[in-house]
């Protein structure tokens, strides 16, 4: 049975990038809007799309 996606605290994503967890950031809005602004180190849904296959099993995605 999968979790399924949930909304998790801020407070919660960044005590676990300050243990070092490993995190993947993705912008689900559309590349154009990505572009205009983003955080810095993540990637747009079209990369996440396109890298899925490659992504590592253990990190926590983020989709904001």
């Amino acid at each position: 049975m999968s979790a399924g996606p949930r909304r998790v605290p801020v407070e919660e994503v960044r005590r676990k990038l300050q243990e070092g967890a490993p995190m993947i950031f993705v912008n689900a809005y559309p590349d154009s809007a990505y572009r205009r602004s983003h955080l810095e180190g993540s990637i747009s849904m079209g990369e996440f799309l396109a890298k899925l296959p490659s992504l590592p099993k253990d990190a926590e995605i983020v989709f904001y």
